[in-house]
């Protein structure tokens, strides 16, 4: 692997702004469809291009699919696919912007479970991180000063799954590589929402299969971009650029989707943000 962190640091912000108008795309046809039917075409095409990646990478589909933990790979990727159910049903229910902003504490999440789940070891600065982290998960919500929004419980439920799915990805890579990984993320995922998503098909427009199109284009896209970025630079190098994504998609929110930036959202994502860069760097000096 080359070490071009300039390169990957660019791929990575490139890798948030696709990510972030297929968020924006999504919110579009899950207004007007049904979530599980949208999630679901989108794997159809997200799978033809895992394979393509995977078996190009792993020499074959049998190589690409060998596993020693078959029920972790599976249990992963049916965890992303319905998280990313509950993230767009998130955009519904409350928008672009609040729903990235509270969905940022994901790698709070992730370092707090670090400990139980990969039994890795969280120091105290990280515990104060997580702590003041959650305080700006507060500020966006407003408990107390304001009608608490049952459905900023949608993203917030998609931020532990999302956190959870990223931790047992990490335990996978102890056993499985990278392509086979990623091939049982998008079979899996791809299976389990037909399954699920053929009952709730619903006949759409011309014009919103072209949305539809685009949504597959960005998602693989996004991912291919993604897989560029961790093949030139460190992983810990770019992955703080990583919340690019919730700025592009509450600039989408707003001048797109004509979204509102209340003013303790603003401030709440800021110390979510600030908690998150600061857990990425204790534990890069850590490691």
């Amino acid at each position: 692997m080359q070490n071009n962190p300039r390169l990957g640091i660019m791929l990575m912000i490139a890798t948030t702004f696709v990510f972030a108008v297929q968020d924006g795309i999504s919110r579009h046809l899950a207004g007007n469809y049904n979530v599980l039917m949208i999630v679901m075409i989108r794997y159809w095409f997200f799978a033809a291009f895992v394979i393509t990646v995977a078996t190009r990478q792993e020499g074959s589909v049998r190589a690409a699919a060998a596993t020693k933990q078959p029920f972790l790979q599976i249990f992963r990727g049916a965890l992303l696919a319905l998280e990313i159910c509950v993230m767009v049903a998130a955009f519904v229910a409350l928008g672009l912007v609040e729903s990235h902003a509270i969905f940022a504490c994901y790698p709070l999440l992730i370092a707090a479970l670090s400990g139980p789940v990969l039994g890795e070891q969280v120091g105290w600065r990280r515990w104060v991180a997580i702590g003041i982290g959650f305080v700006g998960v507060l500020v966006i919500l407003q408990p107390g000063f304001a009608v608490f929004a049952p459905a900023a419980v949608i993203p917030l439920a998609a931020a532990l799954m999302f956190a959870l799915y990223g931790l047992l990805t990490r335990y996978a890579a102890r056993k499985d590589s990278t392509a086979t990984s990623f091939f049982w993320t998008g079979t899996t995922g791809a299976v389990v929402m037909t399954v699920i998503g053929v009952w709730f098909w619903e006949p759409m427009t011309a014009l919103d299969w072209g949305w539809m199109a685009a949504l597959c284009v960005t998602g693989a896209g996004g991912h291919w971009l993604l897989i560029k970025c961790y093949e030139v630079a460190e992983a810990s190098a770019v992955q703080p650029f990583a919340y690019l994504q919730l700025v592009f998609a509450s600039a989408i929110g707003i001048f797109v989707m004509g979204e509102t930036l209340r003013p303790n959202v603003a401030l709440g994502a800021a110390i979510v943000v600030g908690a998150g860069l600061f857990t990425l760097w204790r534990s890069r000096k850590v490691r």
